[in-house]
């Protein structure tokens, strides 16, 4: 199903982009903590977002193969 991988592609994306914003705060002096804490916020929020997505889509497969069986 196309919203499953749209929601994998997602969850790729804002799991690459919490760990980018995790090695820039260990690495870089915390003079931008800010910014990378946002960062981190934002790509949780994504994470939940796309997973949600992903249970939708695997829900109505689930419901669209009762209906057909």
């Amino acid at each position: 199903m196309i919203a499953s991988s749209i929601a994998a592609g997602g969850l790729a994306s804002a799991m690459a982009r919490f760990e980018q914003s995790a090695v820039r705060t260990a690495q870089a002096p915390l003079n931008n903590l800010e910014a990378e804490m946002v960062e981190r916020i934002e790509a949780k929020a994504s994470v939940s977002a796309n997973l949600a997505v992903h249970r939708t889509a695997d829900d109505m497969a689930g419901t669209l193969l009762d209906m057909f069986a």
